[in-house]
C-alpha cells in the first residue's frame, strides 16, 4: 500500500466528530490515550455491515453467513499482518483488559505454582497488575514490583537483573506508559526474561498507533492491544499469543463456536483461536478494526509521529511559563503530557479547560502505583493524536493559563 504524504489538515477531513462545539467553543480533542476519534471509514463499515451484511460468522450455511465470516477471517488476517504475526496467533477478545485476564486464567492459572513469581512493572495501568494478583491468589505465587525511577519515569534494566530469579516465571510490561509516553526497552526486557527462563506479557495499547509491531522480532510470549485507541469501536482488541503456547492453553470461556463436539460424556474444544472464542463475536468490531488498520496504514506514519512530536515540543514551550506548573515525567517525542499545578486540584483544571471546549483526561489514569510512587494523587494528561494541530495546541495552552489565573 502507497502512504499518502502527511498532511494533518487532509487527515482531519476523515473524523466528523472534531468538527463539532462544546460549550459553543470548537472541540479540542487532546484525550485520544483514553480513547481515539473514530475516522468516517471506520464508521462506515460498521454502518455497511448492519445495514447490508449482518449476520453471525461460522454457523449457518446462508450467503451473508458466509460472507460476515469471511471478512471477521480477512480482518483477523489484517491485524496478523500489522503485527507481523501467524495469523493462528490471534485471538479476538473485547479489548487488552479482557486479553490481559484471559492469560492470566488461562496460561498462568495453569503453569504457576507456590511460590512462583510474576515480575511487573510499577509504571503498569491497573489492566496488567491485577490479573496478575487475582492468580497469585489463585495459585499461590507471588507479584513482585519492578520500581520505576521517580526522576525519570523510566525503569532500570539493571533491577530487572536484581529481581530475575529462578523462581520468576512471568514477566508482565507495558510497551508504552498510558500517563509519561514512557516507552520501554520491551526488547531488551524480553531477550533478559527469556534467558531467566520466563514468558512475557506487553501491554502494547498505547503502542500500536505510535509505532509498526512486529512481535516475530520483537519475541514477546504474548502482545495485547485495544481496537479503541486504534481509531476503531470499543469493545474490540486482540491478543497475541505464540500459537504453541495457545495450543497448550485450556478454554476460558464455555459456549457455542469454541467446540467441535459436546456431550454429556466430554467435550471436544476447537482448535486455537477458536477455543478462545466463545458466543456471538463482535463481528462488526472486528470488520471495523479491520478497516482502522487499513486507514492507518495508507497515511505516512513516521510523518505523523514527527507532527505528534512538533505538538509536543509546542505545548511544553506553550506551558513552562506557567506559574507552578509542573510536569510530570516528561518525555521528549511522546504522545503525552501529564502535568499538576501546586495548590490546584487537577479535575477542577480538567473543568475549566472543558468549559474552553479543550477535552483532556484528569485523575489516576488507572495507575495508583505510579501515582503513589510519584508522590501524587493524580495529574492531568494531555494526549495528542495525529488529527491535532497547532491551532489546538495554542488554543490549549491558552486555556491552561485562563485556568491558572482563575485557579
Amino acid at each position: 500500500m502507497t502512504n499518502r504524504h502527511f498532511d494533518v489538515n487532509i487527515t482531519r477531513r476523515d473524523f466528523p466528530s472534531l468538527a463539532q462545539k462544546i460549550h459553543d467553543k470548537p472541540l479540542v480533542y487532546l484525550d485520544s490515550a483514553a480513547t481515539s476519534q473514530k475516522p468516517l471509514a471506520v464508521i462506515e463499515s460498521i454502518s455497511q455491515y448492519y445495514s447490508g451484511a449482518n449476520a453471525n460468522v461460522h454457523r449457518g450455511s446462508h450467503s451473508l453467513t458466509a460472507s460476515a465470516t469471511n471478512r471477521f477471517e480477512t480482518a483477523r488476517k489484517t491485524v496478523a499482518d500489522f503485527l507481523n504475526a501467524p495469523v493462528e496467533g490471534i485471538v479476538w477478545t473485547r479489548g487488552a483488559t479482557e486479553a490481559l485476564n484471559l492469560i492470566a486464567q488461562s496460561y498462568a492459572r495453569q503453569n504457576l505454582d507456590q511460590g512462583d513469581e510474576i515480575i511487573v512493572t510499577e509504571m503498569e495501568h491497573h489492566a496488567n497488575i491485577v490479573p496478575w494478583q487475582l492468580v497469585a491468589e489463585q495459585t499461590g505465587a507471588k507479584v513482585v514490583k519492578w520500581p520505576v525511577n521517580t526522576k525519570t519515569c523510566q525503569l532500570d534494566l539493571a533491577e530487572l537483573d536484581n529481581l530475575l530469579t529462578q523462581k520468576t516465571r512471568m514477566v508482565c510490561i507495558a510497551h508504552i506508559s498510558n500517563v509519561t509516553g514512557t516507552r520501554n526497552p520491551v526488547e531488551t526486557v524480553i531477550e533478559k526474561a527469556h534467558q531467566a527462563g520466563a514468558v512475557v506479557v506487553v501491554d502494547g495499547a498505547q503502542a500500536v498507533v505510535h509505532e509498526k509491531i512486529n512481535v516475530t522480532a520483537m519475541n514477546p510470549d504474548f502482545y495485547v492491544f485495544s481496537g479503541h485507541k486504534l481509531f476503531a469501536p470499543a469493545g474490540i482488541g486482540a491478543l497475541y499469543g505464540k500459537p504453541s503456547l495457545l495450543e497448550a492453553m485450556p478454554p476460558w470461556h464455555g459456549g457455542g463456536k469454541m467446540v467441535e463436539k459436546v456431550s454429556f460424556s466430554g467435550t471436544q474444544y476447537a482448535q486455537s483461536p477458536a477455543k478462545f472464542e466463545a458466543g456471538t463475536p463482535n463481528v462488526a468490531g472486528a470488520i471495523a478494526l479491520g478497516e482502522a488498520i487499513h486507514w492507518l496504514s495508507s497515511i505516512d506514519r513516521k510523518g505523523a509521529e514527527a507532527h505528534i512530536a512538533a505538538l509536543q515540543n509546542q505545548l511544553i514551550e506553550g506551558i513552562q511559563g506557567i506559574e507552578n506548573l509542573r510536569v510530570v515525567g516528561l518525555q521528549n517525542g511522546a504522545s503525552v503530557v501529564a502535568f499538576n499545578i501546586d495548590g490546584v486540584h487537577h479535575s477542577d483544571i480538567a473543568t475549566l479547560l472543558d468549559q474552553q471546549g479543550v477535552a483532556v483526561r484528569s485523575g489516576h489514569h488507572c495507575a495508583h502505583p505510579l501515582m503513589n510512587a510519584l508522590g501524587i494523587n493524580g495529574c492531568v494528561r494531555i494526549s495528542i493524536a495525529l488529527y491535532n494541530t497547532k491551532k489546538d495546541i495554542s488554543h490549549c495552552v491558552a486555556a491552561i493559563q485562563k485556568a491558572s489565573d482563575l485557579l
